[in-house]
């Protein structure tokens, strides 16, 4: 008798066990952001897909090239026209092809508080042979794009206004 008592102790926990293990969460598993040396980042009040959704759209009204859309990741592409004397003493000429500025934003969080990183570089040559490419440093006008998309991502959101 006790060990029949023993075996439905035991069926029932690790059907208890089972059970628990299967239920699966509602939201994707998110990737873990590290902010690097020189990247610019913001909290904002909106689920990732709707940070996703705002980056998009406002690039596609400016005109701005879009050149990876994922669902944590979108990275855009401007072309440099003209000369930029002060590009090219720190970072040489784009004498062999055209210059662009490449933006990365990563994005990870829950419905109601995502993290935006951005991380920006200058490519020399782009789609050339001698493309070269060089990380720059965030500045007050890109931080002001991240608030810009912080601004539209929580103009459609529910979520209460995050703490600084």
């Amino acid at each position: 008798m006790r060990r029949i008592v023993l075996s439905a102790f035991c069926a029932l926990a690790v059907a208890a066990c089972q059970s628990g293990s299967s239920q699966r969460p509602s939201q994707p598993d998110q990737p873990r952001l590290e902010v690097p040396a020189g990247a610019q980042s913001v909290k904002i009040a909106a689920d990732p897909a709707s940070v996703r959704s705002a980056l998009v759209s406002s690039a596609q009204e400016r005109g701005t090239v879009v050149l990876q859309d994922q669902p944590n990741m979108v990275v855009l592409e401007r072309p440099m026209t003209g000369p930029n004397p002060a590009l090219d003493s720190e970072f040489g000429p784009s004498d062999n092809g055209q210059r662009v500025i490449r933006i990365r934003v990563r994005f990870t969080g829950t419905p109601c508080q995502t993290l935006a990183v951005q991380d920006l570089a200058v490519i020399n040559n782009v789609r050339t042979a001698l493309e070269q490419s060089f990380v720059l440093p965030g500045n007050p006008n890109t931080m002001q794009s991240l608030q810009g998309l912080k601004s539209r991502a929580e103009q459609g959101s529910s979520c209460p206004p995050l703490s600084s």
